[in-house]
């Protein structure tokens, strides 16, 4: 197994490694997730994997396994009451309980040595028409992000914007909708979260919203995976976009990202080997990150690119992805 460098490069979803855990809850899914090579961190949800078992004993278990933490991504179901949103949900007395949850996450990641606290907000938001009071739901959206930012300034608030589900239409649905948001809180140490199912679910394109999000915020995580764009699929990454995965490697590369590539993928939605799986995740991102690399500084594909001409852009992408032989 690998040992956690000073830079970890790639994290796993441990839900994924549900299946090799033998029972043993969180601490069995970071031993098998340390059994991927490659692997060096993880990524936890708050609360359920932090509240039944005790802080050091993760820590100790990430440590024996090679894996650092990355961060804690925020969950909200464990109130029946946030099903009617956290943020959003007009009670006053549960949107206080969803941000003071959310403080409690960020406390958690800081002792625990993280730095990003992500925020994936599915249920806040509306189903029907004449529903939502939308002005009290921004308002109240706005105001709780910007208790939680308040919170410690020195940790990352990533927003993982995601179009609906498990409400029909999410508050934060896009790129634009989540910029305009971080735009009014005016928090320093607000960004945004690039899940590239999502980005595609939302009808978007990967290396543009990323260029959004270091233009007018910044990125404070990459969540790689892949979809048909009809719903949040968590395909292995690369294997359906593999093209505009690759513009997003490059595009990331203009905008010096260099942190954690996180692999939120589903095998454990269709019963795949969540070791094997992982191991084919990293596997074709080396490959497509090496390819990303060798046209980043093609000068023929950026003078079409340029020229905004794609017969000459799509043949010298083809000819580094598949080879040149006849």
């Amino acid at each position: 197994m690998n040992h956690p460098k000073t830079s970890p490069k790639y994290a796993a979803r441990l839900n994924a490694f549900k299946s090799l855990a033998n029972n043993r809850g969180i601490l069995g899914m970071i031993e098998a997730a340390g059994l991927v090579d490659g692997m060096d961190a993880a990524d936890l949800n708050f609360p359920d994997h932090i509240s039944s078992t005790e802080e050091k004993d993760i820590i100790k278990a990430l440590n024996d396994n090679g894996l650092k933490l990355n961060g804690l991504a925020m969950r909200y179901y464990s109130e029946p009451a946030f099903a009617l949103g956290a943020f959003t949900n007009p009670d006053k007395l549960i949107r206080q309980k969803a941000i003071d949850l959310t403080k409690r996450g960020i406390d958690t990641v800081k002792r625990m040595s993280g730095d990003v606290m992500t925020l994936w907000m599915g249920q806040d938001g509306f189903d029907y028409p004449m529903q939502a009071d939308y002005s009290s739901m921004w308002e109240n959206t706005l105001d709780a992000l910007d208790q939680v930012s308040a919170h410690d300034p020195t940790c990352k608030v990533a927003i993982e914007y995601k179009p609906n589900e498990p409400r029909a239409n999410a508050l934060l649905p896009n790129m634009a909708t989540t910029l305009l948001a971080i735009r009014e809180v005016r928090a320093d140490n607000i960004g945004v979260t690039i899940d590239f199912a999502h980005i595609l679910y939302a009808g978007e394109m990967p290396a543009f919203s990323a260029f959004l999000a270091n233009r007018y915020s910044k990125i404070f995580g990459i969540h790689l995976n892949d979809g048909y764009g009809k719903r949040d699929d968590g395909l292995m990454a690369g294997t359906i976009n593999p093209i505009a995965t690759v513009e997003l490697f490059i595009q990331l590369k203009k905008l010096n990202y260099e942190g954690v590539i996180y692999f939120d993928t589903f095998p454990d939605h269709s019963g795949l080997n969540p070791i094997e799986e992982s191991n084919t995740n990293i596997l074709i991102v080396n490959r497509l990150k090496k390819i990303a690399n060798n046209l980043y500084q093609n000068t023929e594909l950026n003078r079409a690119i340029e020229r905004q001409d794609a017969t000459i852009s799509q043949r010298l992408i083809a000819l580094e992805l598949y080879g040149n032989k006849n």
